[in-house]
């Protein structure tokens, strides 16, 4: 096992049955082994800096029906709202003078936001804030629709793939959303030129060892810019209301992974991750993590944006927000940038 390791930092890749080896069979003190090789290799790259994201949820209003969702369309109990364009640009602004220079829009896959009215949003934030880089997180869309946010200034595209086992897709998913449209999509932001964001849950239902090695396999052949992973949190009126949350050693194991598979890769310690454990952020960056995006949306809307139960920040202010999280990486050796955060390769 410790040889899979040193052959993993050392060449980035493995074979499916040695992934699937590796999350089966792994102990703590494997993941301490592995994480003192992925922090080797990100600070060979990255130094002590964690890269902050200004994420700005802009709506909680979706079309699709994804089991595990508390936004899903069909959870009728859920909080709905739309944020204006005016308060998207309200929350870039209060987030640049914080020293933020990444953007996230975030949100369901919410019809209002047409190729026209999004991509008008991406030129006014490019317009004003020049110097930062503006990341969409929005789903599913044509490639005429990928194409035109591009042309508007949009430099990344977040969209996790959720697994890259195509029956485990189908188990998650309804009928009408598919495993290879989601491939397709990522396929094309690839093509389009955009830095592309990946990612899966930890721990979602029906999932097993060698799914998980199916999406690290994945990741080794995709070699997306970002990769988004985050323990699965059940969300009470969902279908998946009573399957066990994921696992936090078994997430922080991934990331050590994934650092190792790709050593250049921007890697968030998510909010999950901080939801189902109180340094769960921290532990992330120990982990490889390289990542952090604190809150940027509007106070009165935060717990409405709820995929899952407990989210964590749903009441502080966005200087409250960076304030702490400053604080936190401080504590554990690192600094927060406030450059772009851009992707980097080992010199």
């Amino acid at each position: 096992m410790y040889t899979l390791i040193d052959r993993l930092a050392r060449e980035h890749r493995l074979d499916l049955p040695e992934y699937a080896r590796l999350v089966r069979d792994y102990d703590k003190d494997l993941a301490a082994y592995a994480a003192e090789k992925a922090v080797a290799l990100r600070k060979a790259i990255y130094g002590n800096e964690v890269f902050t994201r200004g994420l700005i949820e802009i709506s909680s209003i979706c079309k699709n029906n994804c089991l595990y969702c508390g936004i899903r369309c069909e959870n009728r109990k859920a909080e709905r709202y739309r944020l204006t364009p005016d308060e998207i640009y309200a929350c870039a602004d209060e987030g640049y003078l914080l020293g933020f220079r990444t953007f996230v829009l975030q949100g369901g896959e919410d019809p209002y936001f047409t190729d026209d009215v999004l991509a008008d949003i991406v030129r006014q934030l490019k317009a004003r804030h020049p110097d930062c880089a503006v990341t969409l997180s929005m789903g599913e869309r044509s490639e005429e629709s990928y194409a035109a946010l591009r042309a508007a200034g949009a430099d990344r595209y977040l969209l996790r793939h959720e697994t890259a086992d195509p029956y485990h897709y189908e188990r998650l998913h309804p009928p009408e959303m598919s495993f290879s449209n989601r491939m397709h999509c990522l396929t094309v932001l690839r093509s389009l030129g955009y830095q592309v964001g990946c990612g899966f849950m930890v721990g979602s239902p029906y999932q097993t060892p060698e799914i998980l090695a199916e999406d690290l396999s994945f990741i080794q052949t995709f070699r997306p810019e970002m990769c988004g992973i985050g323990p699965f949190i059940p969300h009470h009126d969902t279908p998946f209301a009573r399957m066990p949350a994921g696992s936090l050693d078994l997430t922080l194991f991934l990331l050590s992974l994934i650092r190792l598979i790709s050593p250049n890769v921007l890697l968030p310690a998510t909010t999950a991750l901080g939801t189902i454990h109180p340094e769960g952020r921290e532990l992330g960056i120990l982990a490889g993590a390289n990542v952090v995006m604190p809150n940027l949306s509007p106070v009165s809307v935060r717990k409405k944006y709820a995929l899952y139960d407990n989210k964590i920040c749903t009441g502080d202010e966005s200087a409250q927000c960076r304030s702490c999280l400053q604080r936190r990486m401080e504590g554990i050796g690192y600094t927060l940038s406030i450059d772009r955060g851009d992707v980097r390769r080992l010199s």
